[in-house]
Formats: C-alpha cells, sequence, structure tokens
C-alpha cells in the first residue's frame, strides 16, 4: 500500500484499513506458526502497511487543518 492511497483515505476507511490489516497480520502469524505460510515476507508487508496507516493517521491527529502545499 503507496502513501498516497492512505492519504487519499479519510479517517475512518483508514480505521478500518488498520483493523483489516492487524486481523490479517494476527492470521499471518497463526499460519506462520503452524507452518502453512509459503511466503513469510508478507507478515513484514503488513507490519509496514499498518505503521504506514499509523504513522499518517498520527499526523492527521497532530495537524488537524492541513494547509495545501502547492
Amino acid at each position: 500500500m503507496k502513501v498516497n492511497e492512505i492519504r487519499e483515505m479519510n479517517a475512518q476507511e483508514r480505521r478500518q484499513k488498520l483493523v483489516e490489516l492487524q486481523e490479517a497480520l494476527f492470521n499471518l502469524r497463526f499460519q506462520h506458526e503452524s507452518g502453512q505460510l509459503e511466503n513469510p515476507s508478507k507478515i513484514k508487508a503488513t507490519k509496514r502497511d499498518i505503521a504506514r496507516i499509523q504513522t499518517i493517521m498520527r499526523e492527521a491527529a497532530l495537524n488537524p487543518n492541513p494547509t495545501s502545499e502547492a
């Protein structure tokens, strides 16, 4: 997931996507421990997507009225 895609989402969509990714991470970890995960790099990619969303959510909380930099 790209940063621009996340920035285009509204706050509710970001929260929903965060919940989905956290559930996906849980499932990936479960599959990894049971030996069913074929591509362990999916765990790392999912963690990064979660961190990106959390970072952008934090930026939005700190700066509720962003100015356009055009």
